[in-house]
Formats: structure tokens, sequence, C-alpha cells
């Protein structure tokens, strides 16, 4: 018209713009809807592998009854699960890296209802320490979801994701909720001639159905299609950064926020019932007091550490814990003075009496549980920041090593208990372990801060500047 000339690529080069775009628009939601589903499904699985991790803290209680065990024996029962959980969470790391956690996280979820149904049908406490052991391997499911979830979310979320995911912790409360209760509604003999047991017997049995539906679930709900950003790389280059000192530190912190964590998970309930006297029910009750901030907090210590900085937050975390830790450590008990018979008859006076009651200690240790809680998060935030392409390695090492702490510490309680004769050692031990990591930390950071500033090296007072 008019003797203009209209090109036909003017109209087209707009409509092909506006479906690149609304293509970018679908796939970007797409990705989304495949991390969701991934941290959902992830999480859904480590909660049910956490307490199948963790349940021999709560059964412990009536199979020592039923086998008769002695403290130690207890305490190597609640130990034997926690060591399976942790010595293969660096190869479980690594192989989420090359293969997938699709397909690592179904194979492993799957293979441990086997032995949870193998803990059902024991007969002898050796039975029972081989099935506890092999069933420990579900602890293994931090390491797959760690790397699984740093795969697929965004380095400005991983922080969140990562807290999220871990909040799965929260598996440890649910067999101190649902164990004591099925132990008294489903009878000792069980159902259907014994096919399904009773008593302590069904949690394992049931534990051993939910994890067959949930590999199932894995399988058929998530994406098919994974990241793996270990694939085709060398082994080698893989276990490079394990030689840091960083990755060594991260690990201890991670004994007093996770290993601390689990072995005062399967702890507390025999503490609140040998030093309280407290029925087996109120204590699991009063223990999950314990592990639900030491759960569930796990995301609001990723949003911080994203926030704030993961160093300045374990600073708050560790000196919290001390505080906490501090007076639980302190023994039951009063100071006796010496003094001349015309001020006490008995020439001496008992003065300072300190007996502390369950109020406050679950009042310390839900203090101990939120440091916890938010400390997790925070030593994972460390690792995708300093290994943004070996979260596989590095975290499963660093779960590994702080879940051998979780196995060496009900031991540890166990023996000195029996040495001292003081229930308070267990804190004890705990608050050297906490005053050892909060000294490295701050000597990390007082090094970063001399480091940076050489000039101030030897001036402890500022000079004054100007007039």
């Amino acid at each position: 018209m008019n003797g203009s000339i209209i090109d036909p690529r003017a109209a087209v080069i707009p409509v092909i713009g506006s479906r690149t775009a609304a293509r970018s628009d679908v796939d970007a939601g797409s990705d989304v809807r495949k991390r969701n589903t991934i941290l959902a499904l992830s999480t859904t699985a480590f909660t049910l592998m956490f307490a199948v991790w963790l349940m021999f803290g709560v059964l412990g209680i009536p199979i020592r009854k039923e086998f008769g065990l002695t403290e130690v024996q207890f305490g190597w029962l609640t130990a034997i699960a926690i060591l399976n959980g942790s010595i293969w969470r660096l190869a479980f790391g690594i192989w989420t890296d090359r293969f997938g956690g699709r397909l690592v996280l179904t194979l492993l979820v799957g293979a441990t209802a086997i032995p949870a149904f193998l803990v059902s049908r024991s007969t002898s406490f050796n039975e029972l320490l081989i099935y506890a052991f092999l069933v420990g391997m579900a602890g293994n499911a931090f390491s797959v979801g760690i790397a699984w979830n740093s795969a697929w979310f965004p380095k400005s979320r991983q922080g969140f994701a990562l807290g999220v995911f871990g909040a799965g912790n929260v598996g440890a409360s649910v067999t101190k909720f649902i164990g004591p209760l099925l132990i008294v509604l489903v009878p000792a003999a069980g159902w259907f001639g014994g096919i399904i047991p009773g008593g302590w017997r069904f949690v394992p049995f049931l534990y051993a159905i939910f994890c067959v539906v949930m590999a199932a679930a894995i399988w058929f709900l998530c994406p098919a299609h994974d990241h793996k950003p270990g694939a085709g790389r060398p082994l080698a280059d893989l276990l490079r950064p394990l030689g840091q000192v960083r990755v060594w530190r991260f690990s201890l912190y991670y004994v007093v926020v996770f290993g601390a964590y689990v072995a005062l998970s399967v702890w507390l309930p025999k503490y609140y019932v040998d030093v309280f006297g407290m029925p087996l029910t109120k204590a699991a009750l009063l223990t999950a007091l314990f592990i639900f901030p030491a759960s569930l907090l796990r995301p609001l210590g990723g949003w911080l550490s994203d926030q704030f900085g993961a160093r300045r937050i374990m600073y708050w975390v560790f000196g919290s814990m001390l505080l906490a830790l501090l007076l639980l450590s302190a023994p039951s008990g009063h100071i006796v003075l010496y003094v001349p018979e015309k001020y006490a008859a008995s020439g001496q006076i008992e003065t300072m009496r300190f007996v502390m009651g369950p109020t406050l200690f679950t009042v310390l240790v839900f203090i101990v549980g939120c440091g916890m809680g938010i400390g997790k998060a925070a030593v994972y935030k460390y690792i995708p920041e300093y290994f943004p392409r070996d979260v596989g390695a590095v975290g499963g090492l660093v779960g590994l090593l702080g879940a051998l702490g979780g196995f060496f510490l009900p031991p540890l309680f166990a023996y000195a208990n029996k040495v001292t004769g003081i229930p308070q050692v267990t804190f004890f031990i705990l608050l050297l372990i906490t005053v050892a990591s909060f000294a490295w930390l701050h000597w990390v950071v007082w090094r970063l801060l001399h480091n940076a500033s050489p000039h101030l090296k030897n001036q402890f007072e500022m000079k004054k500047v100007g007039s």
C-alpha cells in the first residue's frame, strides 16, 4: 500500500523471538518443577532412612530387657548401625556425582528393606548385631541427597535447599513417637500367626515395607535425565580436594553438630530413663524436643548462612552450645566445708548444693539442639562455596567423619559412665569436643585477619587518627 514494501521478516522475527522466550520460560519452569520434585522426594526418603538408621535409640530399651544386655552391649548395639551409616558416605557421594542421585538413592533405599526385615526376625544378640550393622547402611542416604540436590540447585539457593533436605534428620524422632505406641498396640505374638511380628519387632518390619514403597516412588517420579557432575572424571581428580586441611576442619565441626546429634538421639532416651526414672514413652517424647530443633532448624541455618555467611553463624552456634554444655556437664552434688565443731556439730558444712531437674535439663538440651540444627546447615554451606565441583567427595568425607563421631560417642559415653559413675560425663565429653572446634575456628579467623592487616601485627592499642 502507498508504494511501501513490507519486509516479511519484520513480522516473523518478533514471532520467532516470542516463541523462543516462551520456550525458555517453559524450560525454566520445568527445571524448577524437577528440582522441587527431587528435593521433596529425597527429603522424604532421607527422613525415612534416618528413622531406620537410629531406630535402636528407642527399640534398644525393650531389646535390652528381652536379651538381658549389659550397659556396654547396649552402647555397641546403638553404635554398630551408626558405623555402617558412616563409613560409606564418601563412596556414596562419589557414586552420586558419577551415576546420578536417582539411581543411587533408589538402590540404597530398596536394599535397606532387606536388613530391616531381618532385624524383626532376630533371635539372638549376635544376630541382632549383624542385622543392625547392615541396616545402618541407611545412614548413607545423607551423602546421596546432598550431592544430588547440590547438582540441581543454583548456588544462590543451595544453602536453603540443602537445609531443607537436611531437615530429614527429624526422622530420628519418628521412631521416638511411633515406636513406643506401636510396641504397646501390636501384640507381642504378632498377627496372622506371627507372619507380621509384634512388639518392638513390628517397627523394623513396618520400615521394611516403607522402604520398598519409597524406592519405587523415587524411581518413577523423579526425572530420568539426571545431573552427574562427576561423570567421566578420573577418581584421582575427584579425591584431590580431600588433601586440603580445610576439609578436615569442616569434618571436626560436623562431629560437633551432627555426630554428637546422632549420639544423643540414641542416648537420651536411656539417660532420661536411668537418671530421672521416667517411663520410656515420656523419655522418647522429651528426646523429640531435642531432635526437632536439631532437625527442623536446618533450613533456617541454611538461610542464615546464605544471608550472613557460614563462619559468622558457626561462631554463634559454638558459643551457645558451650554455655549449655557447661551446665549440663556439672554433676549433681555439693561442696563440703570442714569447720570447727562450734560452727557445726559434725565439723563440716555442706554448701552449694546442685541437682539438675528434668525441666532445666530439657531446656538446656533444647538449646544444644537448636545450635546443632543451625550448625549442620552452616557447615554444608561451606562445601559448595569452596568446592563447587566436588560436593559429592568433600560432602561425603565430611559426612563420613561427622557420622563416625556418632559411632564412637555412644560406646565412649558407656565406658566413661562405667568408670566414673557420673552420668553427666556424657556432656563433659561433648564440651571438650566443642571447645576444640571453637578454638580451631577462632584461630582460622584470627589468621585471616592477621594476613589481611599485617601492619597491625604488633599493635594492641590503636593510635588516634588526627588531633
